[in-house]
């Protein structure tokens, strides 16, 4: 992929993430001046301070994107510092604690959806309050192929947040595409994130019981979710407007 984002300011929620780094490191690596948010600064600064490392250029900022307030915050400082915000990665998200749907907590189920499903709400929202009055812009909203694709027994909650982030998108997209500002989800598979391993689980056991369960035979690398994330803010996907791309090496094929 050729595009650059030179000049362009990328924001990405639960930027102190495994795949939330990969994403950052390929946006730093085409030019774009990347901004972390999240909500423990000493995670943030040592992702940064690795992708600075490398040359890039990189910000962070502290949110909790379940707070209104701090999310309107979090996006008028990444103006207030870098004169605008061009493209947006709401990737923050939860797992929470699997339980079956009969005896899952209140409290869980409130969690889940308040970080997976209100938190890219309330970043959308401000993210396009800025867009529509600077020239559009691009968002890419973290979905999950567990969801509208596929559902896994005890994950009830992650399950009905994910869908309705990708629902949410499409329905964000139609909304905001003649304001200039496009709109789209991803939805990773397993992937080589803390996330993929089951409670006691080695990476070899983790790895053996890919190499099965999963129809390429392996978990996914980060760098393939950021690929997928970069191509789809990058003008070589510009007539891509409310898709959820599944990128989950055939699981839900």
């Amino acid at each position: 992929m050729s595009a650059r984002f030179d000049e362009k300011t990328v924001l990405i929620t639960g930027g102190a993430g495994t795949i939330a780094g990969a994403t950052a490191q390929a946006f730093a690596d085409r030019g774009a001046t990347v901004v972390l948010a999240g909500r423990d600064a000493d995670q943030l600064a040592r992702a940064a301070a690795e992708i600075r490392a490398d040359g890039g250029k990189v910000d962070w900022v502290t949110a909790d994107v379940t707070d209104a307030y701090q999310v309107e915050a979090m996006v008028e400082e990444v103006v207030r510092r870098h004169g605008g915000l061009h493209v947006a990665f709401n990737n923050a998200g939860i797992l929470g604690t699997p339980a079956p749907v009969g005896d899952l907590e209140d409290n869980d189920w409130h969690r889940v959806l308040d970080v997976n499903l209100t938190g890219v709400f309330l970043s959308m929202k401000h993210e396009i309050a800025h867009m529509r009055g600077n020239g559009g812009g691009v968002i890419v909203n973290m979905a999950s192929n567990i969801g509208t694709h596929g559902r896994r027994p005890g994950l009830a909650a992650y399950a009905a947040s994910k869908a309705a982030v990708s629902v949410l998108s499409q329905t964000a997209a139609r909304d905001h595409i003649g304001e200039g500002i496009r709109i789209n989800a991803v939805s990773p598979g397993a992937t080589d994130t803390p996330m993929s391993f089951r409670p006691g689980e080695t990476r070899a056991d983790r790895d053996a019981r890919m190499a099965t369960a999963n129809p390429i035979g392996r978990v996914g690398d980060p760098a393939e979710i950021a690929a997928a994330v970069v191509w789809l803010a990058s003008p070589e996907s510009s007539f891509v407007i409310g898709h959820d791309l599944v990128i989950d090496g055939g699981a839900t094929a």
